[in-house]
């Protein structure tokens, strides 16, 4: 090292100051020997209560609980990794990250220049290895200030940069040995200062109402996925049906429709009240139904997008992009009473048929252990009984929420849900992120598969903090959700044998109480939907896991029986106008 160098904890102290400089508040470690000067200087800033740490010994789960943590916050949070295949495992994080604009900060500790391709342990090619996921990515040589590579970064992280939208960012830091404190080094006293960012509560907007003077048009409100209050005050505004996603946060008041993926087909162009037009607020991700109706070119379509989004491509959409409520106004008109009113009976009728079948089929159960319960009614009474921050894992368990959960009058929890690219993968320790960011309760429902790929993520160690988390596992020993697609008729007809099921069914015997008990989490199991609600309403400490055991023979069915059900009331509302 020549004098003019750094040592290597002299740069990674001056790495930690100009991140929390920056904003970043918390980082989550996984240990290694490449990334120790970080270790140590984020420890030094830990003592002195700058910075939150948490260690995870898994580097994917580390990924994706910083992923959690920004998604609470708001605020950039990082994931700190040593070199190798520990930087390969952040991919599927930061591909999340990149599609749901969420700024996570990968810090990947690398080997010095001399040391790069000489076969030398545990190196690769990493600068760059996220590619076009990253908003930026910097390789900042050993021994170099880095302090303008993280500027850089986070200003992108946080989509500082014109038409950029927020997003992950990568810092790879090389370190040459010694890699420990010098022999005078100390940690700093212990200090009792934290800081936290307020829990963010559940939001609710009021608009002023449209102006009379707006044309009446047949118009429909689409709330996606991190749509926001605004799409509810804008719906109420204009008198417009809302057709809200559960993830979308505004799945509420006067306008909101439960299962309207069902009844578009009752307001299609051979009815009598067809719709005229869409307004899109945030992204589109469950329902086929949805998509149909974005895709005719009939029916003209705004999206409302005052900022850069991440989850598509210039022009690779048909909707008509706009920033700001007045054009969007100009292009929605207004709802009529008859309208409105169309939409909200058709959509109490199918709330109620949808509720009659639920309780019908559970009714099928073994007399003596009750309601058996179903994926659609777990789904409703998880959303009946979320406060403070839900959680909704990708597959059937937020379809299930978006056909049965009934929409409240005022936003209960704030709803969160990995729909970047809807992956399974880690969604414990995603909650888990957003649990301890939030500081508040928080309830996650998945399926058996999705929290089987993320086992690890109980994992905490000795000392780490544990959160309030509610673990809800719909366990149908296998993924149902195939069964429900074109799969399921493929099953169905016999004409591929058990392929179906071995490969989409992907049938297990896992004891999920065993493996609840190996990480030291408190585990409940049930059967019925009075024994969940039950256990729904309890209150808790800690972590604990609610195992509902269930079917998944007979769920296509139900589905079959719940679309007629909802169409025979529909019609019959309909008609009655």
């Amino acid at each position: 090292m020549s004098s003019e160098e750094l040592s290597a904890l002299d740069a990674a102290r001056i790495a930690v100051a100009a991140l929390l400089l920056e904003g970043v508040r918390y980082v989550v470690v996984a240990p290694g020997s490449r990334s120790a000067p970080m270790a140590y200087a984020l420890a030094e800033a830990d003592a002195m209560g700058r910075v939150e740490l948490l260690v995870r010994i898994d580097e994917r789960d580390a990924g994706f609980t910083a992923l959690g943590l920004a998604l609470a916050t708001g605020a950039p949070a990082a994931v700190l990794t040593t070199s190798g295949t520990a930087v390969g495992n952040l991919l599927p994080a930061v591909m999340e990250a990149n599609h749901a604009a969420v700024p996570l900060v990968v810090i990947s500790a690398d080997r010095p220049v001399e040391l790069r391709g000489t076969g030398a342990n545990q190196t690769t090619v990493q600068l760059d290895l996220f590619g076009g996921h990253v908003r930026f990515a910097a390789d900042v040589p050993a021994g170099s200030d880095p302090r303008r590579a993280v500027e850089t970064a986070l200003s992108a992280a946080t989509g500082a940069f014109e038409d950029t939208p927020p997003g992950p960012v990568q810092l790879n830091l090389a370190f040459r040995d010694p890699l420990v404190p010098a022999p005078g080094d100390r940690l700093p006293p212990e200090s009792g200062r934290r800081v936290h960012r307020a829990p963010r509560g559940p939001l609710a907007l009021d608009f002023p109402p449209a102006a009379g003077t707006l044309p009446e048009r047949r118009t429909v409100v689409l709330a996606g996925h991190d749509a926001g209050p605004v799409a509810e005050a804008f719906a109420r505004a204009h008198g417009l049906p809302l057709l809200a996603e559960p993830s979308s946060n505004a799945r509420f008041g006067p306008n909101a429709v439960g299962p309207y993926r069902l009844l578009l087909e009752a307001f299609g162009p051979e009815s009598a009240q067809p719709v005229e037009r869409v307004v899109l607020f945030g992204r589109p991700t469950l329902s086929r139904p949805v998509s149909a109706l974005l895709a005719r070119a009939d029916v003209p379509s705004a999206l409302y997008q005052p900022v850069p989004v991440a989850w598509y491509q210039p022009g690779r959409r048909t909707e008509l992009p706009l920033d700001n409520l007045a054009d969007l106004a100009d292009f929605a008109g207004r709802g009529s009473a008859a309208w409105l009113d169309a939409w909200l009976l058709a959509g109490a009728a199918a709330q109620h048929a949808v509720d009659l079948v639920l309780a019908g089929a559970a009714a099928t159960g073994p007399a003596a252990a009750g309601a058996a319960a179903t994926g659609p009614a777990v789904g409703a009474l998880v959303w009946e009984h979320s406060r403070g921050q839900l959680v909704l894992g990708s597959s059937n368990g937020i379809r299930d929420v978006d056909l049965a959960g009934a929409p409240a009058p005022e936003p209960t929890a704030t709803v969160f849900a990995n729909r970047g690219l809807s992956g399974i993968d880690g969604t414990i320790a995603t909650a888990t992120g957003i649990a301890l960011g939030g500081r508040q309760e928080t309830t996650v429902l998945l399926g058996d598969v999705t929290f089987l790929h993320d086992a690890g993520g109980l994992l905490l160690g000795a000392g780490e903090e544990e959160p309030a988390l509610r673990i809800v596992v719909l366990n149908d020993a296998g993924g149902a959700i195939f069964g429900l697609l074109e799969h399921g008729a493929v099953e169905a007809a016999g004409r591929y044998g058990t392929a179906v099921e071995r490969l989409f069914g992907t049938p297990h015997s896992v004891n999920i109480a065993g493996l609840a008990a190996a990480y030291g989490v408190a585990h409940r199991r049930v059967s019925t939907t009075a024994e969940l609600a039950g256990a729904l309403a309890e209150p808790w400490e800690g972590r604990i896991i609610i195992e509902v055991r269930t079917e998944r023979q007979g769920l296509r069915e139900l589905h079959s029986r719940i679309r007629s059900a909802v169409g025979a009331a529909v019609a019959g509302v309909l008609a009655a106008e």
